[in-house]
């Protein structure tokens, strides 16, 4: 582990890491292209092609072609990218903040706001339609970003990255508890969060997708903003305020991102274990330490890897589907596990 205090040494030199990020576009864009033409019922690229710029007319054929390209898969496509990079960037922003190299972006208590208002926009409210809980979901993902930070903030350990992580694990805990009492009080609301829970980004309207874009985009220009500060940070608490950061503003910034964008992300999907973690080791074993670099490469990663989960998920139960979340879940773990048993992290 890198001693506070000390400078991380250099990764590779700038010039490598950029065509990085032009390889990972292509990649994505590849991707992008194999999520339009997978699913259960395969289609060509010159079907696909036509799905989106054809004009079916009276042809029955184009027609089932044009609604399954337009209104299904379009749409889980461009939301999978928007979550997966949304995920990325918070969990790469999350562990610099924590210094802590297995965070997540649950650490903050978002998943389990999201979950417990879900829980009671349904069982309260009577509201089924994802467009109407979304909003909901994401006010409880802030508010318990939110408590979480104010908590953190009192007493002696305020500020403390150790400080954040109790307390996000604490309001986790009650958050949990909370969500599990009410979801069982009726089987309506059990159902949705069961489904809810698995992480999809199946059936999600252009609605839903507007508004979790709006979210991510402000979340990434605060990120970018933090991006100075982040890097300041990480030499340590009492170096950074030598060099001038405002340590505060600066954590909570950071925050504010993190909240902004794995709120947004959870929303619209449901909560996906594991996709931050991954994706922010994998940047940073490529890019080093840097979080001018290690956060772009974190949410193109977090975009590709949610996508190819998504793609995964419509072929190995095929014709039937398997939620995205589960399967970056059945990755993520073995990959926590390994972090965990071979000291193969570095700290953020």
């Amino acid at each position: 582990m890198e001693q506070r205090g000390q400078a991380p040494a250099p990764a590779a030199a700038s010039p490598r890491r950029l065509p990085g990020l032009a390889v990972l576009v292509v990649l994505l864009a590849v991707t992008a292209v194999l999520s339009l033409v997978v699913g259960a019922r395969s289609l060509s690229p010159a079907e696909v092609w036509q799905g989106l710029f054809g004009d079916p007319g009276t042809d029955q054929r184009l027609t089932e072609i044009t609604l399954i390209v337009q209104t299904l898969r379009v749409p889980r496509t461009v939301l999978a990218i928007v979550a997966g990079l949304a995920l990325g960037v918070a969990g790469a922003l999350i562990q610099g903040h924590t210094r802590n190299p297995i965070a997540d972006t649950g650490l903050l208590g978002v998943n389990a706001g999201a979950s417990f208002a879900v829980v009671l926009a349904v069982s309260v409210l009577g509201l089924q339609n994802p467009v109407h809980y979304l909003w909901f979901a994401f006010a409880g993902a802030a508010g318990a970003g939110v408590l979480v930070f104010g908590l953190s903030s009192l007493g002696r350990g305020a500020g403390n990255p150790l400080t954040l992580a109790l307390a996000g694990q604490g309001v986790t805990v009650f958050l949990a508890a909370m969500t599990t009492a009410v979801a069982l009080s009726g089987k309506q609301t059990l159902d949705v969060l069961r489904y809810w829970n698995a992480g999809s980004v199946q059936g999600a309207g252009w609605d839903v997708i507007g508004v979790t874009a709006v979210f991510v985009a402000a979340g990434l220009v605060v990120a970018l903003v933090n991006l100075p500060a982040i890097n300041l940070l990480n030499l340590g608490d009492d170096v950074a305020r030598g060099l001038g950061v405002n340590i505060a503003a600066g954590r909570t910034t950071g925050v504010v991102a993190v909240t902004l964008l794995a709120g947004a992300a959870t929303a619209a999907c449901g909560p996906i274990a594991f996709l931050g973690l991954m994706v922010a080791h994998i940047a940073r074993w490529i890019t080093g330490p840097d979080y001018r670099f290690l956060v772009p490469y974190a949410g193109l990663l977090g975009a590709l890897v949610l996508l190819a989960g998504d793609i995964a998920g419509r072929l190995v139960v095929r014709p039937a589907e398997l939620a995205a979340g589960i399967v970056i879940s059945l990755i993520g773990a073995p990959f926590f596990a390994a972090l965990v048993r071979l000291g193969k992290f570095r700290q953020a």
